[in-house]
């Protein structure tokens, strides 16, 4: 697909780009710029400060964090310092899709005003026309069904899909996406790349942060690799895809879920949880039908299916923590209090926002008397530097916590864990690390495995067997 090119003007141009964090850099010397119709794609290692220049640009870093270097927009030259001179783009000029859908959205509105209000404010609609514009949209992005929901009430991809409607509803024709994909199954990925791809047709540029090289290459345009905060290649997508020139962007490659080798069986146990006749609906919303569901000590099940059926709400319902429409859970006896966890898609809402990583750590370490040394250990297997530990939630990366939270929950040492997407946020080398820790950590403990992916190379590579959740709503005619 040809994209609209006009090189006499760039939209965004961003010359030695730096973030220090006192006197460490975190972000060294980045440079680029981007024409209408232009993308580029940012990708490499988890916490190498791909989310921090985009904030850098929006003018919306962190206030410990300090900028240099300079950024040109709208025909304009700003110090990469001077935030408060961009801000007045926001929207407009201007738009940052976050990674983390629960930031973005306000948890006390629902969703259908929150993107008619884009309407009304950036395009001067009338209430009603914005309102219906909204409900349109929504539809649109598979969300028909859920225009009067809060946010609370969406899954991760339903979210991810809410969150990018309203970036998009402003028309900014400089768009920066983060991680835009990570939630969604492979329907929605594409037609959001294909969202996307419009936006560059209609004489917009694009800077997607991102950690799968499919997206990438289906974006098409430049490419930067990010290794320890620098630079460590950069150029076309198709030509660094087919012959990568650093050993850090070959890992990358070689570290795609798609090349993945099986792990090992494990030795399968008694039965941990089983659930008979269960189902879930929320309002007219069929989430499941009635389903007979055994898991055993040892099984690593896949759960895989659209966004928006059920696969969250199925953990939480095996879980405890929801009760079914119908049917009975029968959880083991003799099992301890703890017994249960669950890793959460959203790692961001599962800490408290206030205190700082280290302290809930050792809170965690001492309600389940676990050695600090322990942790201290899984860390250091995680690759998880401790120094991160004195920050709190916000201050560090999305695969960073993501890391963290597997981390805690494993000193519970779980019979049944549940983990939703655990790895989205990891680039592919810190995602095949990650997943051989969280394997072999439940095979030690002799512990079953749920593991909800919409990556099917992962699942492959991960299960043991695969329980796969059927769209009722589309089968319904709702979709």
């Amino acid at each position: 697909m040809k994209t609209a090119t006009h090189p006499a003007t760039a939209l965004l141009v961003v010359d030695d780009l730096t973030i220090h964090a006192g006197d460490r850099v975190l972000l060294q010397g980045i440079s680029f710029r981007l024409h209408a119709g232009e993308a580029l794609s940012l990708v490499g290692e988890s916490g190498a400060g791909k989310s921090l220049l985009a904030h850098a640009i929006m003018g919306n870093l962190p206030p410990a964090l300090r900028a240099s270097g300079a950024i040109t927009m709208d025909g304009m030259t700003t110090r990469a310092e001077d935030a408060a001179s961009r801000r007045a783009l926001w929207g407009r000029k201007l738009a940052l899709l976050p990674q983390e859908p629960s930031v973005a959205l306000n948890p006390l509105q629902r969703v259908a005003p929150q993107l008619a209000e884009v309407y009304s404010l950036l395009h001067a609609q009338p209430s009603a026309g914005a309102a219906e514009r909204a409900q349109q949209e929504l539809a649109r992005a598979g969300l028909g069904q859920a225009t009067a929901h809060y946010p609370w009430q969406l899954s991760g991809g339903m979210a991810q899909r809410a969150v990018a409607a309203i970036t998009l509803a402003g028309g900014a024709p400089v768009l920066m996406v983060d991680e835009p994909t990570k939630g969604l199954d492979h329907h929605w990925r594409d037609r959001t790349v294909a969202l996307f791809r419009g936006v560059l047709q209609a004489g917009g540029c694009l800077l997607a942060i991102t950690h799968d090289m499919g997206v990438a290459q289906a974006l098409g345009g430049q490419v930067i690799v990010l290794q320890h905060g620098q630079a460590v290649e950069q150029g076309r997508i198709d030509e660094v895809a087919a012959q990568p020139g650093h050993p850090f962007t070959r890992n990358l490659m070689d570290a795609d879920p798609a090349r993945w080798l099986p792990f090992a069986a494990p030795q399968v146990g008694d039965s941990v949880v089983q659930a008979q006749g269960i189902s879930k609906a929320y309002g007219a919303q069929q989430l499941f039908t009635p389903m007979d569901l055994q898991i055993r000590r040892g099984e690593r099940v896949a759960v895989q299916g659209p966004s928006g059926t059920g696969k969250s709400t199925l953990g939480n319902v095996l879980l405890g923590l929801l009760r079914p429409d119908t049917g009975r859970v029968v959880r083991s006896a003799g099992l301890h209090p703890h017994a249960f966890q669950k890793l959460y898609q959203d790692p961001v809402a599962s800490f408290a926002p206030h205190i700082k990583l280290g302290d809930g750590l050792r809170d965690a370490a001492r309600l389940h008397r676990c050695d600090w040394r322990h942790i201290q250990q899984r860390l250091a297997q995680l690759k998880v530097h401790e120094d991160l530990l004195s920050r709190k939630p916000h201050q560090v990366s999305g695969g960073e916590l993501q890391r963290i939270a597997l981390a805690r929950v494993l000193m519970t040492q779980p019979a049944l864990l549940f983990a939703d997407e655990p790895t989205s946020r990891l680039d592919p080398v810190t995602q095949q690390e990650t997943m051989r820790v969280l394997v072999e950590a439940v095979e030690q403990n002799g512990a079953a495995l749920m593991l909800v992916t919409h990556d099917q190379h992962l699942a492959a590579a991960v299960g043991t067997r695969t329980l796969t959740l059927a769209d009722m709503a589309a089968s319904a005619g709702l979709g």
